[in-house]
């Protein structure tokens, strides 16, 4: 198989991977909530997510920089937003 031809099947493969954080992000700001959301899961996957990236750059799969890259981003919202949105939680359960 040629080359663009695997590597279109990375990229295509790494959009669907990719898109798939977009709904949990878009309904993490729009619930202003991420309750359900484990936050060692989203610590150990941000994680793994880095460390492919780290591995796409250093082998130079465009295909897994870009997914990664992009994964990494959406995966950090949303990390950032648990515990911004939790930290909030707790604060208006202990005033009360």
């Amino acid at each position: 198989m040629q080359r663009n031809a695997i590597d279109l099947i990375g990229y295509v493969a790494a959009t669907c991977t990719t898109l798939s954080f977009l709904p949990q992000l878009v309904r993490v700001l729009r619930l202003r909530s991420a309750r359900e959301i484990s936050l060692g899961m989203f610590l150990i996957f941000s994680i793994g997510t880095a460390l492919w990236l780290t591995y796409g750059l250093l082998s130079h799969s465009r295909p897994v920089v870009a997914a990664n890259a992009v994964t990494f981003v959406l995966s950090m919202s949303i990390l950032v937003l648990k515990l911004r949105f939790d930290r909030n939680v707790l604060k208006e359960v202990s005033t009360v």
